[in-house]
């Protein structure tokens, strides 16, 4: 299989683009690589771009967009009708962190790396469970509140990202992201009602 280097220009969000998109994904599934390549030509120069905000080695990320792709081959039947942009985003976002945390371009940086901020309790529940009560807990809460969620913790997104990709006001951002932690909270609480699974008390 063989990926084309990124295409300029953004993503188009209209209903028609959209639909084409889920219609490219499902020709993916059934192991189509004209399909792929068209799916990789509208959308790779918009990750690359957001990638590369995030991550400053070029060879890097030109290294996690092949393999976001690779991943869309091997399990587009997956796809379950979310947004095709967010999906994308969501598989590339997870492939930088796997190999950021995997020690990939390490020496690019010769001092001693930032001290990061510690992970809240939610943080460190979402961001290395996906099932269980986590899950249940996140099935729990509404559509809208749970996406935040997904994005600036599961996915790593910052809210200005966040916001990009929902297509919402960073301040609805901030605002949804507080509630949803409240509901998280609350039915992690009616399901392990110790408080272990988010470090204790409130």
């Amino acid at each position: 299989m063989r990926l084309l280097r990124p295409a300029g220009g953004d993503r188009n969000d209209g209903t028609e683009t959209e639909s084409d998109d889920a219609a490219l994904v499902r020709a993916v599934a059934g192991g189509d690589a004209e399909a792929l390549g068209a799916l990789y030509d509208r959308h790779a120069g918009w990750l690359h771009a957001r990638l590369a905000r995030r991550c400053a080695d070029a060879e890097t990320v030109r290294e996690v967009l092949q393999d976001t792709f690779v991943t869309v081959w091997r399990s587009a039947g997956s796809h379950r009708g979310a947004q095709v942009g967010g999906w994308l985003w969501v598989i590339a976002s997870r492939r930088l962190v796997d190999t950021l945390r995997a020690g990939a371009r390490a020496d690019r940086s010769p001092g001693p790396a930032p001290e990061a901020v510690a992970p809240s309790a939610e943080d460190r529940v979402l961001a290395g469970l996906e099932y269980g009560d986590v899950g249940t807990a996140l099935a729990g809460i509404s559509p809208e509140l749970r996406e935040v969620l997904r994005a600036t913790v599961v996915d790593g997104l910052s809210t200005r990202e966040a916001a990009a990709l929902l297509g919402i006001p960073e301040g609805t951002v901030k605002t949804r992201a507080m509630r949803a932690r409240r509901e998280l909270r609350a039915a992690l609480e009616r399901l392990t009602p110790d408080g272990e699974a988010l470090g204790g008390t409130a």
